[in-house]
């Protein structure tokens, strides 16, 4: 199976580059613009990378070439930055993933794994998030996965290409030096000895999934015959507050956490419903945090020299 993977230099498309290539059946493409400020890309042999944007028609086109499939996991991702400019949100996620979607029909690409979000998209709803909650996006980064979402749909529907989302949780684990989710960042503050800083009271709830448990899923949707949407995450809540206890054990240091207001735009609390995932995907998360957490601190502890020198990104 030839498998074009959108975004596969970051931090999830990394890691699930690698899991495919061990499996030794997938002949994989990448194509990533490389702006988290990687110096290299850090991807298994005989995988075949293109620097390019997901916005360039030429680019994309040549990517798609012979392409069984597509993992879409290019995006531009930070609820607190769409909030203060909406407009890349749109050029790059909405736009972006349009023209993907027109160029794999026309390559007859025969399936697109769409990856969405589920908190940001969702709003601010009574947890735990399923499939059938009705979006209401509290910023525009949640507004432009949704209308991922909708084309995607619409592609399914109108033109027959076989489209899954997947919903993500949020995903912490190796090789997300630069990103600022919440684990990311603190644990660059606790090796820099900075605060870490909770916006609010700390009881803002969260589902943290590790990224192996992920991108076997990934895998898995990307070899069955799936439609529709699904949430994917550990199934359980962790507390900003429970989440700081878990990396002061870890670390096994003293943690200085400062208090600040909340900001707007963000979901106080969000975890999801796996069932449908679990029924029809045959998924399961069965990594819990504290084993997350260290597997994480150790990737971070060993490659400052990564992480110190990349841009940061949502």
């Amino acid at each position: 199976m030839r498998v074009l993977v959108t975004g596969g230099a970051g931090f999830i498309g990394s890691n699930l580059v690698r899991h495919l290539s061990a499996r030794g059946d997938c002949d994989i493409v990448v194509l990533d613009n490389l702006s988290a400020g990687q110096e290299s890309t850090d991807l298994p042999r005989g995988v075949r990378f293109v620097r390019g944007d997901l916005t360039d028609k030429t680019t994309v086109t040549d990517c798609l070439g012979g392409v069984d499939a597509v993992v879409h996991l290019a995006a531009l991702s930070g609820v607190i930055d769409s909030i203060e400019d909406p407009s890349p949100s749109f050029t790059i996620n909405v736009a972006g993933s349009f023209q993907l979607l027109e160029l794999a029909r026309a390559a007859n690409v025969g399936r697109i794994i769409n990856a969405s979000t589920g908190g940001a998209l969702l709003g601010d709803v009574t947890p735990p998030i399923n499939e059938a909650i009705a979006p209401c996006p509290l910023s525009p980064y949640g507004a432009s996965k949704l209308a991922v979402e909708g084309y995607c749909s619409a592609f399914a529907g109108a033109y027959r290409l076989s489209c899954v989302t997947l919903r993500f949780s949020n995903i912490y684990g190796p090789s997300s030096g630069h990103k600022k989710s919440v684990v990311a960042a603190f644990m660059k503050n606790i090796i820099r000895s900075e605060p870490l800083v909770v916006y609010g009271d700390g009881t803002q709830q969260r589902d943290y999934l590790y990224v192996d448990d992920l991108v076997r899923a990934i895998e898995a949707a990307l070899r069955r015959n799936l439609k529709g949407t699904f949430q994917l995450g550990s199934g359980k809540p962790t507390s900003l507050l429970q989440l700081i206890d878990v990396l002061g054990k870890v670390t096994g240091r003293s943690l200085n956490v400062q208090f600040r207001p909340g900001r707007v735009g963000e979901v106080h609390k969000t975890w999801c419903d796996i069932s449908k995932a679990e029924l029809e995907i045959g998924y399961s998360a069965p990594t819990n945090i504290e084993h997350g957490i260290r597997q994480t601190w150790d990737w971070f502890l060993a490659n400052q020299h990564i992480w110190r020198r990349q841009i940061s990104s949502d």
